[in-house]
């Protein structure tokens, strides 16, 4: 490998990691505008396997809107991250698909403000990726929630 492709490799991973850390960040914060600029044309999400909806980046957005309005802290964190460029169905060179765990801290509307969250979830994002005029964009992004813990309820249901 020469010196000028090492170099558009190290600069491709940077932008990888920015773009996945973007999302967290879009997630956390309830950006929603950030989040869809996120997303190809034809992006898509899948949260399913976390009991949530798959649809293109909008359909998306706007479920997360609602659902996000229960949990107003959260703050979660992609780790693990491996990447591998060129490896999408249908790829043409400028593909990535990149593999990470997370774990995901929140609170519930109405918790004490203070306290710690009450509801942590982790498991493994799937990223699909594709190089676009604008940048690197997801074209998919898929959830495998692989536990969580919810606040416990007494058999008295308080």
């Amino acid at each position: 490998m020469t010196q000028r492709v090492e170099l558009a490799t190290v600069l491709d991973r940077l932008a990888v990691d920015e773009l996945v850390t973007d999302y967290a960040v879009t997630v956390d914060d309830g950006d929603w505008v950030a989040y869809r600029a996120l997303f190809a044309p034809d992006g898509r999400a899948d949260y399913r396997a976390a009991g949530g909806e798959e649809g293109g980046a909008e359909e998306i957005a706007q479920w997360l809107t609602r659902t996000m309005e229960l949990f107003p802290m959260r703050q979660h964190l992609i780790v693990n991250r491996r990447v591998r460029f060129g490896r999408l169905d249908r790829d043409v060179g400028d593909t990535a698909v990149v593999q990470a765990d997370y774990i995901n801290p929140m609170r519930f509307t109405g918790a004490d403000e203070g306290g710690a969250p009450d509801f942590v979830c982790g498991g493994r994002y799937a990223f699909g990726l594709v190089r676009t005029p604008m940048g690197w964009r997801m074209h998919r992004v898929t959830v495998h929630e692989k536990w969580r813990r919810a606040p416990q309820r007494s058999a008295t249901g308080v």
